[in-house]
Formats: structure tokens, C-alpha cells, sequence
């Protein structure tokens, strides 16, 4: 229990994918907003692994940061599980003590392996634990962790019927800072593109090998059908780099090729006609946000939850999935087809914008100050 005269002290926690991680640091920005405006602070940590995507994003975000040991369980070798638990126990070790010294008021999990050991010790060390489960198919980690919270918010109602009535709320995908007020026109501005179509090609914050090899075979191709926000990953970043420079002046020019985006992705969301990607949890949010239609290709890894992710925007019109094996050989023409039908691009971005909902955040925050009290 916590007094109104504290600052409420929450400690997030998800990894593995930016999907994990970037609501949590939206909510963070909706819960300092709300004691802000109640004379009350906040004070955050965020626990991760050492090597996970997460310790890079809370580091730039400016989190203090703890490392918890965690290793994936599923889908590994008996010697590499009986490993795993090893370090899942060291993890619950690791949160313990960091509930013991700093003493969080709420525990905000938002899934990812990482979460398990943290749940876990915030269990055992009698502190509320509030889910948010990013995708409409929960992962194992956030399943196995349900019976242990307070509340499980959801992004889709689809999702809600998976829980007892009083713990589900659906809330939406919380939205990182820059979706509230995009301008499209500017936003083609500030990547200086022209009238003509725009393209923007993700694979997320570590990049999408299938789909940067498919840009790279046919790179002449897809700059002479569109412009191009490429955002590649670390991995390939140098050999697209190398096939631009190869360009023709009038190609390169085309072609806006970065590593990772962080505060411009909403502006390259925003620019674009169409996106092409993987269905990780943040499409749920951010491709409605900006009214973004996409032709997702879900990777069939850690359950499938990527899949499910695309076929709700599939099933509201916004979306087109490709089966990941198709990518090589279906990719252009399907992109090329959609691009040219200017119609069927308008009708999916109003699909798109019907799903939109941008007060996710703040609703989240409002349930994580109710339970810490």
C-alpha cells in the first residue's frame, strides 16, 4: 500500500522484441502524465536481460536498468531446457533481491521470457503484478503468469474471453510517443519524398532476414516501382548499403536505408502508402494509428502469435498476409498490385484508421494505479 504524498515506484519488465518493450515505456510516459496531474511522481526501473533487445532501448530511453538471468524454454533440446531453468532460476534470484531492495509499489509485465523470473519473484514477494499482453494469442510466459496477477489487459477483446471477467480489461496496444498528431504531408517532407508511392519495409528493431533478402535480389525492381523507407537491421545494414551505392543517381535517391528508427517511425509510418513486414505486437497499435495498410508475413516461431496478430488486421480489411515461405517468390508482384490499385490502398487505410485507438496508455496507467493502492 502506497500513500498519495509517495511517488508510486513501478518496475517494468518485458523483452525480446520491440513489441515487448516499447508499450511499456508508453505506459510509463501515461502513468508520469497522470501523477503529474495528482501532485504525485513515479519512479521507474526496468528489469531485462543483459543481452536482450530490451537493455538497448531502456538505455536509450533512460531507464535504470537490472539485469535478471532468463533463457527461453520452448522449442529447445533437453540439455538446453534443463539450462534454461538453471537461469530461470538464477532470474527469480536476481528479481527477488531487486524487490527487496527497491521495493516496487506494482510490477508491470509485458511478456517476453524475461517476464517469467520477474512475475515470479513479484509473487513470492507479495507485490501486485499487472499483465499487459501485447498479442491477441498470449505467449507462455504471459499465460503462465495470469493466475499470479491483478489485472490482464488486453489490446483486443478477442483476447479478453481467455480470462476471468474480473481480471481481463481491455485496453488496446499503448502507443509510443509521436502517434497522437501526424500530419502525412509532413511527414513525406521530412523524408523528402515525392507524389508518387512510398513503401516502408521493417523488420523490426533486429531486422527480417527473408524479407531484406527479397529487397536485395530485386532491389532495381522495387525502386522503380515506389519509394523506399527501408529499415533493414544492424545484420544487413552494410550489404544494402553497398547494393545502394551501386544505384544509378536517380535510383539511390529513392532508396532512404536505415539500421534501426526509433522517434522518426511514427513519421515514416505517417509517409508511407503501404508497409510491408513481420506481425510482431506493435502492428496492433501503430500501423492503425497512422492508418498504415500492410501486407504482413508472420514468422511461425513461439507458437505462431504473429500469425494471429495479422489476421485480425486481415480479417478488418486493413491487411493482406503472406505465408513466409511465399516472400521470395510472391512478395513484388503482391506489393505491385496493391500499390497500383489506388482504391483498394484508400479502402485499406480506412479499415486501418477503423481500428485506431490512441487512449490505450492512459487507461493502462489508470488500471496500475488502481491496483497499487
Amino acid at each position: 500500500m502506497t500513500t498519495a504524498d509517495q511517488p508510486l515506484r513501478v518496475l517494468l519488465s518485458g523483452g525480446g522484441s520491440g513489441g515487448h518493450v516499447f508499450p511499456a515505456f508508453a505506459v510509463a510516459d501515461a502513468l508520469r502524465a497522470r501523477l503529474d496531474e495528482r501532485g504525485r511522481g513515479a519512479l521507474f526501473r526496468f528489469a531485462g536481460t543483459a543481452d536482450g533487445v530490451e537493455s538497448e532501448l531502456a538505455g536509450e530511453a533512460g531507464f535504470a536498468y537490472a539485469t535478471i538471468a532468463a533463457r527461453a524454454l520452448r522449442g529447445r533440446n533437453p540439455l538446453s531446457q534443463l539450462i534454461s531453468l538453471g537461469a530461470t532460476a538464477t532470474g527469480v534470484f536476481d528479481a527477488m533481491m531487486l524487490m527487496i531492495r527497491w521495493r516496487p509499489d506494482v510490477v508491470f509485465l509485458t511478456g517476453g521470457y524475461v517476464s517469467a523470473p520477474v512475475g515470479v519473484a513479484a509473487w513470492l514477494t507479495r507485490r501486485p503484478i499487472v499483465l499487459l499482453q501485447p498479442d491477441i494469442e498470449p505467449g507462455w510466459t504471459l499465460r503462465s503468469l495470469a493466475p499470479l496477477a491483478k489485472r490482464v489487459c488486453v489490446t483486443h477483446e478477442r483476447s479478453a474471453e481467455r480470462y476471468a471477467a474480473h481480471k481481463a480489461v481491455t485496453t488496446g496496444y499503448p502507443l509510443r510517443s509521436g502517434f497522437q498528431d501526424l500530419d502525412r504531408p509532413l511527414s513525406r517532407a521530412y523524408f523528402q519524398l515525392n507524389g508518387g508511392p512510398a513503401l516502408l519495409v521493417t523488420g523490426a528493431v533486429r531486422g527480417a532476414q527473408r524479407i531484406n533478402d527479397c529487397i536485395a535480389e530485386r532491389l532495381s525492381d522495387w525502386l522503380s516501382l515506389t519509394q523506399l523507407i527501408h529499415i533493414s537491421g544492424s545484420n544487413d545494414f552494410d550489404r544494402l548499403s553497398a547494393l545502394r551505392a551501386a544505384l544509378p543517381a536517380r535510383l539511390q535517391s529513392r532508396y532512404r536505408l536505415y539500421p534501426y528508427m526509433s522517434d522518426e517511425m511514427p513519421l515514416a509510418m505517417a509517409a508511407c502508402d503501404l508497409a510491408v513486414s513481420r506481425a510482431g505486437a506493435s502492428v496492433m497499435g501503430e500501423y492503425p494509428a497512422a492508418g498504415l495498410p500492410a501486407v504482413l508475413a508472420p514468422l511461425e516461431e513461439a507458437g505462431g502469435h504473429q500469425r494471429y496478430n495479422a489476421e485480425l488486421l486481415a480479417d478488418a480489411g486493413g491487411a493482406v498476409v503472406l505465408d513466409n515461405d511465399a516472400i521470395t517468390s510472391d512478395l513484388f508482384d503482391l506489393t505491385a498490385g496493391i500499390l497500383a490499385d489506388r482504391e483498394r490502398l484508400e479502402s485499406m487505410r480506412a479499415s486501418m484508421l477503423g481500428l485506431r485507438r490512441t487512449d490505450a496508455a492512459t487507461r493502462i496507467a489508470e488500471v496500475i494505479i488502481d491496483v497499487a493502492k
